[in-house]
C-alpha cells in the first residue's frame, strides 16, 4: 500500500509522502524489515523511542514518533510527528487492512462482568438472522468455523485491525469485540466504527492498573462518550445497564441513541423469571413487543446478559420471534455457569467469576435456583482463589462473600504469577472471621482442592469452581502449565 493512502485519513497531517510502497506497520523494532513504517509508542515500562536506531537498522522507511529530536541524524528516510503515536497507530492500521469495520455491524461491549456472555449471545443471534459474525474476546476469536487463540480481552490495533479484515475475507458481516478498559485507555479500537456499544456493568477489578474506581469507570466511559460521537455509523447506539449505578452514570454521546435495560423503568425489561440448573426463562419486554425467552443457563446475571444481546439484536433489524429461536437454540459460553455432567446426584459447576461481584452474583443465583427447587437441604461448596500480581485489596471481599453465601469454602491457587501462592491463601484466609473458618479448608493445589470438593459433596449439592472458567492452563511463575477445571471434574468421574 502506498504512504500517502495509509495516512489519508489523518488529516492534520500536510500531504506531500513520497511515492514508497508500504509492507507492513509496526511498533516493535525487533519485528522491523525493509519497507516497514515503525510508530514508536510510550508505553508503562518502555518507550519506543529508545528504539529508533534498532528500527532503522532492520530497514524502517518510515517513522512515526512524538519527538522528531529523538531521531538520529543519519536517518535519510520520511519522519512523521504526531501528538500521540497510540492513537496514530490505531488509525493507520485500520487504513492499512482498508478500514474492515465499515463492513461490518460493529457490537463493542465493556463492563466489568458479562462481557464474554453478551458477545457470544449477540454471535448466536446475529447468525441466526444471516449475519455471519465474528467475535473477538477472552476465550478466543473466532468467526464460522475458523477459531484463533488470544492473551489480550483486546488485542493491540495493528493484530485487530487484521482480525477484522480477516472476518469479512471469511464472509462475516458483523463483529462483537469485548472492549476492556485497559484497551480504552490505550486507545486500542479509536478507529473501529461501532453500530452499538454496550455497558454490562462496573465493580472492583483492574485496580492495580487503574489505581480507582473513578479512573476505571473514565476508561469505560470513554466508549460510550469519545468512540461513539466519532464513529462513521449512522445510526448508532448505547445499550446500558441502569439498574447499575455506574450505568445511570455514563455519559452518553449526543449523536447517538440510548436504549436501557433492567428489571424495570427501562427500554428493554425482564418479568416472570423462572430459575432451574442450567435453564432459565423469562418474559422480554421491548420497545418492540414482549417475547416469553429460554436459555440453557442459569443465573440472574445471564438475564441481564440476554437482554443486553436482545436489544443489539433489535438494533440490527432482528424480529423478537427470530431472536428468542437464536436464545433457545443456543448452547452457552464456555466456564460460563458450565454445568458439568457427573455420575453422582448432585452438581458441578464452573464459572469464570474472579472478581467479588461476580463471585457474589454466581454464589446468588445458585441458592436462588436451590431455594425455588422442590428438594431442599443440598449444599454449596465453593472452591476458589485470586490471581497474583494482581489488586489484592479484593481478596478478602471474595472470602467474605464466600462466606455469606456458600455452606463450605475450599481456598485454592488461581494463577499465582510470580507471587506466592500460599501468602495468596492467607491473605484470602484473612477476610474470614472466626465463625467462617469453621467452613473453610485451604488447599494451595488446585486440582486436589477440586477433587477434595467432588469427594465430600452430597446428594443435592452444588459444587461450583469458580475464577478460571474456560481458560485451560495455570500460570506459575513465568510458565504457563495445562490445567483445565472442566477436565478435572470428567477425569474425576471418570476414573
Amino acid at each position: 500500500m502506498k504512504l500517502q493512502q495509509i495516512f489519508s485519513s489523518l488529516e492534520e497531517l500536510a500531504p506531500g509522502f513520497p511515492p514508497l510502497e508500504i509492507n507492513q506497520i509496526t511498533q516493535d523494532s525487533r519485528n522491523v524489515s525493509t519497507g516497514n513504517i515503525y510508530i514508536a509508542i510510550r508505553g508503562e515500562k518502555r518507550d519506543g523511542h529508545d528504539y529508533l536506531e534498532e528500527a532503522i537498522s532492520r530497514g524502517a522507511l518510515v517513522l512515526v514518533v512524538e519527538n522528531k529530536s529523538k531521531v538520529p541524524n543519519h536517518f535519510k528516510g520520511t519522519v512523521v510527528e504526531v501528538k500521540d503515536t497510540r492513537k496514530t497507530l490505531d488509525y493507520l492500521a485500520s487504513a492499512f487492512y482498508y478500514k474492515p469495520g465499515r463492513e461490518l455491524f460493529c457490537v463493542g461491549i465493556t463492563g466489568t462482568n458479562g462481557k464474554t456472555s453478551i458477545a457470544y449471545l449477540v454471535e448466536a443471534i446475529l447468525n441466526h438472522g444471516n449475519k455471519m459474525t465474528g467475535v473477538i474476546g477472552t476465550i478466543n476469536h473466532h468467526c464460522g468455523a475458523q477459531v484463533w487463540p488470544t492473551e489480550l480481552t483486546t488485542p493491540d490495533s495493528l493484530f485487530l485491525q487484521k482480525r477484522l479484515r480477516e472476518f469479512c475475507d471469511l464472509g462475516a458481516k458483523a463483529v462483537a469485540i469485548e472492549v476492556s478498559s485497559h484497551a480504552l485507555m490505550q486507545k486500542r479500537v479509536e478507529s473501529v466504527p461501532f453500530d452499538c456499544v454496550v455497558f454490562s456493568n462496573l465493580s472492583r477489578d483492574h485496580l492495580d492498573y487503574h489505581k480507582t474506581m473513578k479512573n476505571y469507570f473514565l476508561a469505560k466511559q470513554r466508549l460510550f462518550a469519545d468512540l461513539l460521537w466519532s464513529t462513521s455509523k449512522n445510526p448508532s447506539r448505547a445499550i446500558v445497564n441502569s439498574d447499575d449505578i455506574y450505568g445511570r452514570r455514563l455519559r452518553i454521546a449526543e449523536t447517538a441513541g440510548l436504549w436501557t435495560y433492567g428489571r424495570k423503568d427501562c427500554d428493554f425489561q425482564f418479568r416472570n423469571e423462572e430459575f432451574d440448573f442450567g435453564k432459565t426463562k423469562f418474559l422480554a419486554v421491548t420497545p418492540v413487543g414482549e417475547i416469553l425467552v429460554e436459555i440453557k443457563t442459569s443465573g440472574l446475571h445471564n438475564i441481564y446478559n440476554s437482554l443486553a444481546a436482545i436489544a443489539v439484536g433489535v438494533a440490527a433489524g432482528m424480529t423478537l420471534p427470530a431472536i428468542a429461536e437464536a436464545l433457545k437454540n443456543f448452547s452457552g459460553v464456555p466456564g460460563r455457569m458450565q454445568f458439568v455432567e457427573t455420575s453422582r446426584n448432585f452438581s458441578a459447576v464452573v464459572d469464570y467469576a474472579h472478581t467479588p461481584d461476580a463471585l457474589q452474583n454466581t454464589l446468588h443465583s445458585l441458592n436462588e435456583i436451590r431455594r425455588r427447587k422442590k428438594e431442599k437441604g443440598g449444599k454449596i461448596w465453593c472452591v476458589f482463589g485470586c490471581g497474583g500480581d494482581r489488586d489484592v485489596g479484593k481478596r478478602p471481599l471474595m472470602a467474605k462473600i464466600a462466606a455469606d453465601s456458600a455452606d463450605h469454602i475450599i481456598v485454592t491457587s488461581d494463577n499465582p504469577r510470580r507471587e506466592d501462592p500460599l501468602k495468596i491463601i492467607q491473605e484470602i484466609n484473612n477476610g474470614f472471621d472466626a465463625l467462617s473458618r469453621e467452613k473453610v479448608k485451604l488447599e494451595p493445589d488446585r486440582q486436589k482442592a477440586i477433587e477434595m470438593a467432588l469427594t465430600l459433596a452430597d446428594s443435592q449439592d452444588v459444587v461450583l469452581i469458580a475464577g478460571k472458567g474456560h481458560e485451560d492452563y495455570q500460570i506459575i511463575g513465568d510458565q504457563k502449565i495445562h490445567l483445565s477445571d472442566v477436565e478435572i471434574i470428567q477425569k474425576f468421574f471418570k476414573g
